[in-house]
């Protein structure tokens, strides 16, 4: 299985679990993922949920190796795939109950995306996260959304335009980690936390979430249709699919 569920207590822990391949993800994976996230919402045994990833990496975001091959003319292709980073980063927010993210080591595109979607997010000194899409000829428009309440619209835009990757003692410092522990100790003090926030009043915590949803909900629909338009430009110019293969070509050799 990419993607596995586990429990410890009242904690769902979610791995992403495609090690060799720094757990980049397909849009099989993230369907599974998508489901995954349902039934831990969803059991009433569950009062938080951890995410993270299997060996080095917490998720390196897109498998590249699915979206070079997009025709530049299929513009519901390119829908598609935003359409589906959109119902993987609601299943997440639509969570009413507490998420943590084990971020374990590099988090990078969608995948730091994807764990700034969480609560809170606990890492180690030697992850790296980063926003490096603009590096494979693809627009960073959904990046944006994710960081823009963290980082503000200097460090977004930094991010957003050099593709820059920061260490995890920056990225505390950022926000972009709530914690800074011991790399052995990450998913520990993960599950950890996980457990203090699902001993808390959950109506107390499923309307403070809800509150936070309100205030990110309509942003995030905007992002998504931004990214259809310029995603749509951007695979009709052939830029990301040309940037993309040639990634490829020089990770084979």
């Amino acid at each position: 299985m990419t993607v596995l569920l586990d429990r410890d207590g009242p904690v769902a822990v979610i791995t992403l679990n495609r090690p060799e391949k720094l757990n980049a993800w397909t849009a099989e994976m993230r369907e599974r993922l998508i489901a995954l996230l349902a039934e831990a919402g969803a059991d009433p045994e569950v009062g938080a949920v951890v995410l993270t990833g299997a060996g080095r990496a917490f998720c390196a975001g897109q498998d590249l190796g699915e979206t070079a091959t997009i025709d530049p003319d299929d513009h519901a292709a390119s829908d598609a795939w935003i359409d589906g980073f959109d119902r993987l980063y609601r299943a997440v927010l639509d969570l009413d109950k507490p998420v943590v993210a084990a971020v374990n080591g590099v988090a990078a595109g969608s995948g730091f995306q994807y764990a700034l979607l969480a609560d809170l997010r606990v890492g180690h000194a030697g992850v790296r996260m980063g926003q490096p899409e603009v590096l494979s000829g693809i627009p960073s428009i959904t990046g944006i959304w994710a960081m823009w309440n963290i980082l503000g619209r200097a460090r977004t835009t930094e991010f957003a335009l050099t593709g820059r990757l920061v260490y995890g003692a920056e990225a505390e410092r950022l926000g972009l980690l709530t914690r800074l522990v011991g790399e052995r100790e990450v998913l520990a003090e993960a599950v950890k936390q996980a457990r203090e926030l699902a001993a808390l009043p959950p109506g107390a915590v499923a309307l403070t979430k809800g509150r936070l949803r309100e205030l990110e909900s309509q942003a995030l629909a905007d992002a998504v249709v931004a990214a259809k338009k310029v995603h749509a430009a951007a695979y009709a110019s052939g830029e990301p699919q040309r940037e993309m293969n040639r990634f490829l070509e020089r990770s084979a050799r």
